[in-house]
């Protein structure tokens, strides 16, 4: 194990791959000579070439088009989004093409395609820039979609996208970037995480705290208050995964502490967490010793002032308040 940066992890798992498969290509915005816009590309144009780290226009739709077609030819391109927030200019092919071509075809063609980039707010960058929409992708069959936390998860995720056959979105925080965590080294064997499997962060009785995303490490921070003032022991629940979703990991947390707060930086209208909630009224409603809570970005567009927009946001303040009225 090493200690590594968030942003370090992801660059590793791309080397790796692209040492891996020759079918492996990164595309997107300045992610061959400027390092990436976030330097999570760093060193791989100099290390690999144009060939496999493409600069593409700054033209979402016209690049992630390309990336599909590619796909469909064979090719297993990782395309950068410099923001999800601009997935909506490119949303005919990342919905209508990505998500639907195996099915329509029988089968018959794959779209093994990875799409990574940040999806959060809290960095002060306003409304546009700052949109969540993992569950929005999630609602649609035929698509993949994952939120890491940690470095390990990060890297082990993409990894394992990569040489997923299906269109895998994964959802990273900008914040997270600098983050640093416990990485397997590659001496050690290829370190895969699967898709469609939870992780508990914390064990505890108390109440479960279910998040994906930053918002695990914003309820991994309010458990130290709940545990040290309050003595309230939280499970820390980790989805990792959204589609698709660990849904006996959810039922089994559920009936170990009998209490859930679910902590989601989406919006609360139709978000991840309202599905989570309705799982667990329909498969555990007799488990349950008070209501699910949530704890989600407050439903408005995203808030420039960043002191404004860290209450917009999940913190420890607004999750420890929400324990509060469940335990």
């Amino acid at each position: 194990m090493r200690e590594i940066l968030y942003r370090h992890a992801i660059r590793e798992a791309l080397d790796e791959e692209l040492a891996r498969d020759e079918k492996v290509v990164v595309m997107g915005e300045e992610v061959a000579q400027y390092n990436g816009a976030y330097k999570v590309t760093e060193g791989l144009w100099d290390k690999w070439g144009s060939k496999r780290i493409v600069d593409t226009p700054i033209s979402e739709a016209g690049f992630i088009g390309m990336g599909i077609g590619a796909s469909m030819l064979g090719i297993r391109p990782v395309m950068e989004l410099m923001f999800w927030s601009f997935h909506s200019v490119a949303f005919d092919q990342l919905v209508n093409n990505a998500a639907c071509v195996r099915y329509m075809s029988g089968g018959l063609c794959n779209v093994p395609i990875v799409m990574r980039g940040p999806a959060n707010g809290g960095t002060a960058v306003g409304a546009t820039h700052s949109h969540c929409p993992e569950g929005l992708f999630a609602a649609f069959p035929g698509l993949k979609v994952c939120a890491p936390a940690t470095p390990a998860d990060a890297k082990g995720l993409m990894k394992t996208a990569i040489r997923d056959n299906d269109p895998v979105y994964i959802m990273e925080n900008t914040l997270l970037y600098g983050t640093s965590g416990p990485v397997p080294d590659p001496s050690e064997g290829d370190h895969l995480v699967p898709l469609g499997k939870a992780d508990i962060k914390r064990e505890g009785t108390d109440v479960s705290l279910i998040a994906h995303g930053r918002s695990v490490i914003r309820s991994l921070e309010a458990t130290e208050t709940l545990q040290s003032e309050h003595g309230i022991n939280c499970e820390v629940l980790d989805l990792r995964s959204i589609r698709p979703l660990d849904q006996q990991a959810i039922l089994d947390t559920v009936m170990k502490t009998n209490r859930v707060v679910l902590v989601d930086e989406s919006k609360p209208f139709s978000g991840v967490s309202a599905t989570v909630a309705t799982l667990i009224q329909e498969h555990a409603f007799d488990y349950l010793d008070a209501p699910v809570k949530r704890v989600c970005a407050l439903d408005a567009p995203a808030i420039y002032s960043p002191f404004v927009e860290d209450e917009q946001l999940p913190n420890p303040r607004r999750i420890i308040e929400q324990v509060l009225t469940v335990v």
